[in-house]
């Protein structure tokens, strides 16, 4: 399998080919962040996420991927420091700003930043059109987060601070994309990476959270474990899905259409939590769908 995603490296079956697994990627991307909602607090769900994808990808890394060359262990562990970094810069936002404001500044933020450093490791171009597509995605995101902001009626006081843990934690994104798709392509396997990433990121966030853990109630410990669970396959999926698309095609483009998870975001939170869209968020939703395929099609 290894084989056929080197082989369809940049041509045009493998572009076709990262355009469905970004998009893939955004989906899941959407249902990963409402499998963290719910009776647990956030960060206890995705400490027992991590923990299982670690649980699950550690018997594949050690028998059914070919083992890593020397080199590629450094690159794995540069990989595990990115991640830590963003997912500290990730709580740091959360904590101070309302998630329906933050969140749209980091997935808005983090396309940008992703396009510009694909620029400067893989010498990729955006066209013109291309370019006023990726306006009109990032600025629609952002439009999500203005919409949210007129209605926030507390946490006005730390929405400075919140904003600008957004925009870095929007950065961190940009920075792990580029990193983990220049990772890939170390690698002579790119499942090799994918599994021993899987294994080397679960460490954090379950040892952060372990206090919480240790004394988490017995009747809630086979829910968080079933939501561990089922987390930890749309994680392998989702995270999966987009890094075999930078591998295949340009990082920038794939990076673009991950972002229409804010799209698949609000569709899971209207049809599965019986949220409320509302017209003006509907068409800025619509708005960054069309971003993302002006972007796609106009390359």
């Amino acid at each position: 399998m290894g084989d056929l995603i080197i082989q369809l490296s940049g041509t045009a079956e493998g572009a076709r080919m990262a355009s469905i697994l970004a998009l893939s990627a955004a989906f899941l991307h959407a249902v990963f962040g409402a499998l963290q909602k719910g009776r647990h607090d956030p960060w206890i769900s995705r400490a027992a996420i991590d923990l299982s994808y670690g649980l699950m990808a550690l018997p594949v890394a050690l028998f059914l991927v070919p083992w890593p060359d020397p080199a590629l262990w450094p690159v794995l562990l540069g990989a595990m420091i990115i991640h830590i970094a963003y997912k500290v810069a990730q709580a740091l936002t959360y904590q101070r700003g309302a998630y329906t404001v933050v969140y749209p500044v980091v997935r808005g933020t983090a396309p940008l930043f992703a396009v510009l450093a694909a620029m400067l490791v893989f010498d990729e171009r955006f066209n013109t059109i291309q370019w006023l597509g990726l306006g009109l995605l990032v600025g629609s995101i952002f439009g999500l987060a203005v919409n949210s902001l007129r209605k926030l009626q507390v946490g006005r006081d730390t929405l400075v601070p919140a904003l600008a843990w957004a925009v870095a934690t929007g950065a961190m994104v940009a920075l792990y994309t580029t990193y983990d798709a220049w990772g890939i392509r170390q690698a002579a396997d790119p499942f090799t990476f994918l599994a021993w990433f899987f294994v080397l990121d679960a460490i954090f966030m379950p040892l952060w959270m372990a206090r919480s853990l240790i004394r988490l109630p017995r009747d809630q410990i086979g829910p968080l474990a079933l939501r561990g669970g089922i987390g930890a396959l749309v994680a392998f999926a989702s995270f999966g899905s987009i890094m075999l698309a930078t591998r295949l095609d340009e990082v920038g483009r794939a990076a673009v259409l991950r972002e229409t998870s804010t799209v698949f975001a609000a569709l899971v939170g209207w049809v599965i939590l019986g949220e409320k869209v509302g017209a003006r968020r509907a068409v800025l939703m619509a708005l960054i769908a069309a971003g993302a395929v002006i972007v796609e099609f106009a390359a």
